[in-house]
């Protein structure tokens, strides 16, 4: 069961839902970066659950602990790192009645059919989004090294259910839009629990998260993430493209279903004369006057901000009574869900979206930099 992306910079995680703790190891780490202890365990925090009504009851203090890959002074080494977090509140009881009835919308019975029922079934094993805490630890410390390099990476909820969010000002690239991405972008590093640039969005969002919650079901969302500051000529062409580099990794968060770079799938809808990005030299560099290519073409940065979306399912856990097989005695079967869920997947990822991005990124930098 290979759980590994990148090239120069490899991270793997390990783990499952309900082990005795999850974890990363991050290979290829730049050397010489001091990791701020405090910095991680705040972004880390955004994502752990319990933090409100729209998560998952579940109460997991997520607390990265690094075992190796810093010298004495608290800086990176060369020696691969490795982060592990304890898993201090499991209910593996709560799933007795999946151990052989798949859940609708999970990877129980894909699961089954790949390991023969050897599988870890209680909270959805090696599935689960649990996996993503240590992503973010990863991820957490990606970002502090890329903010040295004057690379930012911010992400919120774009919509949940039909609820839509500010956009990022991201599509232009003019020198006004760029001020008004960098505000937007500075609001939500503000502190602010719920990750929306429009506080009335958020409350519309919370109210149908809890409409559902209520309702015994679950809604999806799309995340927006964008990235400051690269520099243009980072890439490779075909298949080590920005887009193909995020697209493995994003679709390595539980629950994403689709993905968009720039204008995406509307792009489709325009001509050439409308989804074409027009150049104008800007302080002796040739710029991008706007974005609809979110950043890259032909899979090498254009210097604009790199800009993707990515599309959540709801949440496949719910408490509503669901149709589904006996794999015992290969009977038709009813399945009540137990247990604790997220009625809106959504809300954390937002901060796994900006880890993926900044260890992806990172990992541009170092295997693909502009020559």
């Amino acid at each position: 069961m290979p759980s590994t992306f990148g090239n120069t910079l490899r991270v793997t995680v390990f783990g499952q839902s309900h082990s005795a703790a999850v974890g990363c190891v991050v290979e290829g780490l730049p050397s010489g970066h001091v990791v701020d202890l405090d910095a991680l365990g705040a972004f880390m925090a955004r994502r752990a659950p319990g933090q409100g009504p729209w998560t998952t009851p579940r109460k997991e203090a997520d607390l990265p602990r690094i075992v190796s890959g810093l010298n004495p002074r608290g800086a990176t080494c060369g020696a691969p790192l490795a982060v592990v977090i304890e898993n201090t509140n499991t209910r593996s009881g709560d799933y007795d009645n999946i151990l052989s009835v798949p859940r609708p919308g999970h990877a129980d019975l894909t699961a089954w059919a790949k390991w023969h029922g050897n599988q870890d079934v209680p909270g959805g094993g090696h599935f689960s989004g649990r996996l993503t805490a240590p992503l973010c630890a990863a991820g957490g410390i990606a970002l502090q090294i890329l903010a040295k390099r004057g690379i930012r990476v911010s992400a919120h909820l774009a919509s949940v259910a039909d609820v839509d969010d500010e956009p990022f000002s991201a599509l232009d690239n003019s020198p006004e839009a760029q001020s008004r991405l960098a505000s937007q972008m500075d609001a939500l590093a503000d502190g602010r629990t719920f990750p929306t640039i429009d506080k009335e969005a958020g409350t519309s969002m919370l109210a149908a998260i809890d409409d559902a919650r209520r309702s015994l079901d679950s809604v999806g969302g799309v995340v927006e993430c964008v990235a400051t500051g690269m520099p243009m000529g980072v890439g490779s062409p075909m298949f080590d493209g920005i887009e193909n580099l995020i697209a493995r990794a994003a679709f390595g968060i539980p629950a994403v279903k689709g993905l968009e770079f720039g204008r995406g799938f509307e792009a489709a809808r325009l001509r050439g004369s409308q989804d074409n990005d027009p150049y104008r030299m800007r302080d002796g560099v040739p710029t991008p006057t706007t974005n609809n290519a979110g950043g890259a073409l032909g899979g090498i940065t254009t210097g604009a901000p790199v800009l993707f979306r990515i599309a959540l399912k709801p949440t496949s856990s719910i408490s509503r009574r669901q149709q589904s097989v006996d794999l015992t005695t290969m009977t038709d079967a009813e399945l009540e869900v137990h247990g604790r869920h997220d009625p809106c997947v959504a809300t954390r990822a937002v901060p796994v979206t900006e880890a993926v991005c900044a260890l992806v990124l990172l990992d541009a930098l170092e295997s693909f930099p502009a020559e």
